[in-house]
């Protein structure tokens, strides 16, 4: 099922778009055509310094969606499309600078033109507009807070989204909520809850679980010698770490609690 849900959303203009711009160069120099045409001086093959670039790009993809947590082919997508461009703007540039200026204007049109396709399921999320409005929230008493810490830019916390958009679909209860604070526009927040906002961060997202405002669990975190720890960001690790199922039910029997006191004390009126 996720298979076909994957090749739907690459039948999706951005997706076969950015697949050619990611293939463009290698495509071009291989294939006799189109080499013949645009590189006459030079044979239908790689040279030793493009291999390098292309191994080095192949090192980078595997290394940073291992620590985004990507699971499937559209995450792994998703994920390595920006490095992709990248290596292929510099290939075209080292090819000729002629080449490389069309191609780099291309990507910034197309970034333009044609973004990633936005979550579109179902979701109860509440987003928080700064760090005081969160404080606000916090004050609640009885209240469990699911709150996720991201930046629109980051493609971590893109490949995150529609997980956290899913649970919170699952989860939400009047007294177990879920929330969003996007610590790129709002950097304060970042400070706050000690998490590195840079475009290389490996803390974004970041997992904040708050009952009666007090912080429970923070998720990645350091581990005594101050060094990050990975955190897969799945489904199914989130559940598990945060005990969803565990706090869902609880919050659940405390509002049956809280509905059948507030019963018997109408009917008490009432008599």
């Amino acid at each position: 099922m996720s298979y076909k849900n994957d090749l739907r959303q690459l039948l999706k203009p951005y997706y076969w778009f950015n697949i050619l711009l990611s293939v463009s160069y290698v495509a071009c120099k291989l294939t006799s055509p189109a080499c013949t045409f645009m590189f006459p001086s030079s044979s239908c093959e790689l040279d030793n310094r493009e291999t390098e670039i292309l191994f080095f790009l192949i090192i980078v993809v595997m290394l940073r969606s291992r620590k985004t947590g990507s699971l499937t082919m559209i995450n792994y997508l998703s994920s390595s499309f920006m490095y992709t461009k990248i290596a292929n703007l510099i290939l075209w540039f080292y090819a000729d600078i002629r080449y490389g200026l069309p191609f780099g204007a291309i990507i910034i049109l197309a970034a333009l033109i044609i973004p990633e396709p936005a979550y579109r399921g179902k979701e109860c999320v509440t987003y928080f507009r700064g760090p005081d409005s969160l404080d606000e929230e916090l004050k609640q008493r009885g209240v469990t807070w699911l709150v996720c810490l991201y930046a629109v830019w980051h493609p971590a916390c893109v490949n995150f989204a529609p997980v956290f958009a899913e649970l919170s679909a699952s989860y939400a209860l009047d007294n177990f909520k879920f929330g969003k604070l996007d610590v790129g526009r709002y950097p304060g927040s970042a400070q706050k809850f000690r998490v590195q906002d840079g475009p290389t961060s490996r803390q974004l997202p970041t997992l904040l679980l708050f009952t009666d405002g007090k912080l429970q669990i923070q998720r990645p975190d350091a581990d005594h010698t101050g060094k990050l720890k990975t955190f897969l960001f799945s489904k199914d690790n989130v559940k598990a770490t945060y005990d969803l199922d565990g706090i869902y039910q609880q919050c659940k029997e405390k509002l049956a609690t809280a509905k059948s006191a507030k019963n018997a004390k109408g009917a008490k009126k009432d008599e």
